[in-house]
């Protein structure tokens, strides 16, 4: 590191358990490298994981609470020293092609002082690799592009051109410099995306609890999660007790309690308490698989147009050396067949598409959205009806206090907030704590009842004592059964919120029950304008499909203006309504979180997982929503849209150029080195076309910062 500080800004915008994102800003005398950046915050003490998005101007740290926090990795930012440019690049660049690029430039341009015979010798060696590869080419395979490019260097040489040889070499280097680049940025970024969130697990091993890699854990390990953390294996519970929330498994947030014997499964978070399990399904024994499976599927996976622009390429080949040979019986110049053969379509049609490609999915890595290969992207612009999952897509998964209502006249709904608030404050990491403190908060009143030391009860609520009396805040089974608080005069009451579909939060006082609070999952701010959206970039339906009741669906229908829904379902309902929507000839994009909504994401058109469902509908999923926010949608067939027009364009100015290029040369009127340029130079300005379009930097950046 360097003296100077790097960062001017580092302000935490959003804040969660274990997770804060950051609004920096790098000062003016330093790089604004922002993979540099998260790899010096993945450094420090405390932090799991780290993500930056240029885009966003945003950090995103995964923390142990119990280490660091929001204060502390703000001055650790602000503290940062500039980075030595050569250390923040390593390894990371493949020189290769950069060395190509010179080398021949260099040739191009240095050698026309030299005798020709000194010319001749380096032009030659200067080709090699590229007469070699022709060669094996024109062994294994038959006449390919590059045979055609070697062949027209070789008569370039053997007539003592080694302008137009080393013209040709040195445009054919840009060229491969360009993809390669570009490919390697793409690749780098969607590599660092796909890390494990959570590298590290706590394991008991000789009687001790040892942390331990993820891919360390084998069957037979007994796995200790605690309050905040994520299940990693399945299987069962050995000891412990907790509070555990399986909504990214069933698509609703209620606390499942988990005891000796009960299964655990991965993807679940545990909210409170502490479990020890014995693991039978180690899930992060393949979690190396499956993020080589990822980017496997996301560099190597080729669309549809792809293949199509590679095939007609290769068909344009023969009928480009036919031309030439046409063009040398009927002139008997050599200088024709020389110019026809760099008249080649299949640069432009084999590199231009592929590019496009991989810049939409770098574009779209940086606004927060990953996309597995580019064959999503393409079913993702065909897209005609969108379908979304209610819990945890369309809404937040996050509780909020809907009811207060007392049945004591001496506290008013406002009282009961803030007296649940002031014992529930103590366990604020607990999804319904959190919820009812920040009612509390709304209110605008903060009043705080004191009481005496608060008793947790895991998986049933708090307990402390008031004016001499015991106040408890819990589920009803809690304050009913266990506190034997008498409930049936409230029944009606209580029956309809549960009716509503709503958690209730039930508060008792002396023995007596002074309120209960209702508690319901709350729609994304961004749902309404993201379903907007959706229909000015073309959508024609857009359902919603839900385990929900009836009355809850309708009522998000109405509020968003969805085309239809289907509530009360089960998971394999889902499958099989997107299954009919295929076979009616919709092609669907289905948005969904849970691992109920894999068999739906695997029978759309094109799958969409939120960043934080269940782990298998993220490898279920063509496409990732890496924040957490559904309007990434929107921007994915954004994305999608500008690609496929991108493609659609340069596939016709490469097919009008190249045919204008082929016509000239063939007829005489261009000579080998103005067909070489022409034929190269536009191919670069293709490419470069396709690069100054910067694919997804119209993200509503407000959308993806906001809380």
């Amino acid at each position: 590191m360097t003296q100077g500080l790097w960062l001017s800004q580092a302000e935490p915008v959003h804040r969660l358990s274990g997770r804060v994102r950051f609004r920096c800003s790098f000062r003016d005398s330093g790089p604004a490298d922002w993979v540099a950046l998260a790899a010096e915050a993945a450094r420090f003490d405390g932090v799991e994981a780290s993500r930056a998005s240029a885009h966003a101007q945003s950090l995103v740290l995964a923390c142990d609470p119990t280490v660091t926090d929001a204060s502390r990795l703000r001055d650790a930012l602000l503290a940062l020293g500039q980075p030595n440019p050569s250390i923040a690049n390593e390894g990371a660049q493949d020189h290769g092609p950069r060395n190509a690029l010179l080398a021949s430039a260099a040739i191009l341009f240095g050698i026309g002082w030299l005798p020709r015979a000194a010319q001749l010798a380096i032009s030659t060696m200067a080709a090699h690799s590229l007469l070699h590869e022709a060669g094996e080419d024109l062994a294994q395979e038959g006449i390919t592009s590059r045979v055609l490019e070697g062949l027209a260097v070789a008569i370039s040489l053997a007539r003592g051109d080694y302008a137009v040889a080393n013209t040709t070499g040195f445009l054919l280097s840009l060229g491969e410099y360009l993809s390669e680049s570009t490919a390697r940025r793409s690749d780098i970024l969607l590599r660092d995306l796909l890390r494990p969130v959570h590298p590290s697990v706590w394991v008991t091993r000789g009687g001790q609890e040892v942390e331990i890699p993820a891919d360390a854990v084998v069957i037979g390990d007994t796995v200790v999660v605690a309050a905040g953390s994520v299940v990693p294996v399945d299987g069962r519970v050995l000891s412990g007790i907790a509070g555990v929330n399986e909504a990214a498994l069933t698509g609703e947030g209620a606390l499942v309690e988990k005891t000796r014997g009960a299964r655990a499964l991965s993807g679940s978070v545990v909210q409170e308490g502490r479990i020890a399990i014995y693991a039978e399904s180690v899930g992060a024994g393949t979690v190396t698989a499956r993020i080589a499976e990822y980017v496997e599927r996301s560099l190597a996976a080729k669309g549809r147009m792809q293949l199509e622009s590679a095939r007609l390429a290769d068909q344009l080949v023969p009928t480009i050396l036919r031309v030439a040979s046409g063009a040398f019986l009927i002139s008997g110049d050599w200088r024709r067949p020389a110019s026809v053969l760099q008249a080649d379509y299949s640069c432009a049609l084999k590199l231009a598409t592929p590019i496009a490609f991989r810049f939409a999915m770098y574009g779209a890595g940086q606004s927060g959205i990953l996309i597995k290969g580019a064959d999503a992207l393409e079913r993702l612009a065909e897209a005609d009806t969108i379908v979304f999952d209610k819990t945890g897509t369309l809404t937040t998964g996050v509780l909020e206090v809907t009811d207060a209502i007392a049945f004591d006249e001496h506290f008013s709904p406002d009282d009961l907030l803030c007296l649940a608030a002031s014992v529930e404050e103590h366990y604020a990491f607990h999804p319904l704590a959190m919820a009812v403190v920040e009612a509390a908060r709304a209110t605008g009143r903060n009043k705080h009842f004191d009481h005496q030391e608060v008793e947790f009860i895991v998986a049933h609520g708090v307990a402390s004592t008031m004016d001499g009396k015991r106040i408890v805040v819990g589920s009803r089974h809690f304050v009913e059964d266990d506190e034997g608080i008498d409930c049936s005069a409230h029944r009606p009451m209580i029956g309809k919120l549960l009716d509503e579909g709503k958690t209730v939060l039930f508060i008792g006082f002396g023995g007596r029950l002074l309120g209960i609070i209702g508690l319901e999952d709350t729609l994304r701010p961004s749902a309404a304008a993201t379903v907007a959206r959706l229909r000015e970039l073309g959508a024609q339906r857009i359902l919603m499909l839900t385990g929900d009741r009836e009355d809850r669906a309708a009522e998000i229908a109405d509020m968003l203006g969805l085309d239809g829904y289907h509530a009360d379902l089960l998971p394999e309902d889902k499958a099989r309504i997107i299954e009919d929507l295929g076979e009616s000839g919709a092609c669907i994009a289905f948005v969904g979180d849970g691992i109920n909504d894999a068999p739906a994401l695997a029978r759309s058109h094109v799958g969409i997982a939120m960043n934080r469902g269940a782990d298998i509908a993220r490898l279920t999923a063509d496409i990732v929503l890496l924040e957490d926010d559904v309007a990434g949608l929107s921007d994915a067939v954004m994305i999608a849209h500008e690609v496929m027009e991108i493609i659609r364009v340069s596939f016709r100015l490469t097919i009008g150029l190249n045919t204008s290029i082929l016509a000239g040369a063939a007829l005489g009127a261009l000579s080998p080195l103005a067909t070489s340029v022409l034929h190269n130079g536009s191919t670069i300005a293709i490419l470069l076309n396709v690069l100054r379009h910067r694919i997804g930097s119209q993200r509503h950046l407000a959308a993806i910062s906001s809380p």
